[in-house]
């Protein structure tokens, strides 16, 4: 573990909660965790769906749709079905659509059920792409390893390089707290889990995404060169760039060696079209 020292519209449906203004004027990464925080993502999710106040961003919508069933709201679970069914961010696929809008009927929703009888031939499917990882469960590296396998290609990422990451990290602990207040499987310091949309630091789930999240724009910005991502990751972009390679910190050269032990390239291969893209924050 290290110290982290980087600081058909008409069938979408969906209600306005007064926080709606205040998300209105807050960027993804600032999102703050409030008592409606599934609704707060699912508000937000509508704006990058449907451009309102933001760039029109389908695959940010469909990440915070997913962190917002996650949560349990089934509104974001017809929405999911949604883009499913219209191929929005995500390839068309009538079976995981079906998938969400079944889960959206069983919680009462009577589009979802309306959509289920368009859906009538079709064998309704899981989302391979999204979540079920809760908090509660405090999954095992099985289970964990499993997810990322799933996860990371999303991120245009590959898995090896994540596992190894969470590896160095936390050990794949959920609940790894650092002295220098590095948190959860990916060891995210509060300032960059804002930086990447996490409300909950402590949900694996989230924890996961935001940590992905980081390393894909890090890949962005060192033209995916593993050793001064990792670096970075370590210690913070910033450093990075002011010493223009790996900082002079035992801390951080100890943990590149680490993790490139266990993923020995030295440049990661770009993973084309990722359904979730950060790169804009």
């Amino acid at each position: 573990m290290h110290g982290h020292l980087h600081a058909g519209d008409s069938a979408m449906h969906y209600r306005l909660f007064p926080a709606l203004l205040f998300l209105l004027l807050t960027p993804v990464f600032c999102l703050a965790a409030n008592p409606q925080q599934a609704d707060g993502l699912r508000e937000l999710a509508v704006r990058y769906e449907h451009g309102r106040g933001v760039r029109q961003d389908y695959q940010k919508a469909y990440r915070l749709y997913c962190m917002a069933a996650d949560r349990g709201d089934t509104e974001a679970y017809y929405a999911l079905g949604w883009m499913y069914f219209n191929s929005r961010g995500v390839a068309q696929d009538p079976s995981v659509a079906a998938g969400w809008f079944e889960k959206a009927a069983a919680a009462g929703d009577p589009a979802a059920k309306r959509m289920l009888a368009v859906l009538a031939a079709v064998e309704p499917r899981q989302d391979p792409l999204c979540s079920t990882l809760k908090k509660q469960q405090n999954p095992n590296r099985q289970q964990i390893e499993h997810w990322v396998r799933v996860w990371a290609p999303a991120y245009g990422l590959e898995p090896d390089l994540v596992l190894a990451v969470i590896w160095a990290e936390s050990n794949f602990n959920p609940q790894a707290h650092s002295p220098q207040d590095a948190r959860g499987l990916m060891q995210l310091i509060p300032a960059t889990a804002r930086r990447f949309g996490v409300a909950d630091v402590w949900d694996p789930s989230q924890n996961m995404h935001g940590g992905m999240a980081y390393l894909q724009w890090l890949m962005q910005r060192f033209d995916g060169e593993v050793s001064l991502v990792l670096a970075a990751y370590n210690a913070g972009e910033n450093a990075v760039e002011s010493y223009r390679g790996i900082p002079p910190y035992r801390e951080t050269q100890n943990y590149v060696k680490r993790i490139t032990r266990n993923y020995p390239k030295p440049q990661h291969p770009v993973i084309g079209n990722p359904v979730i893209s950060m790169i804009g924050n």
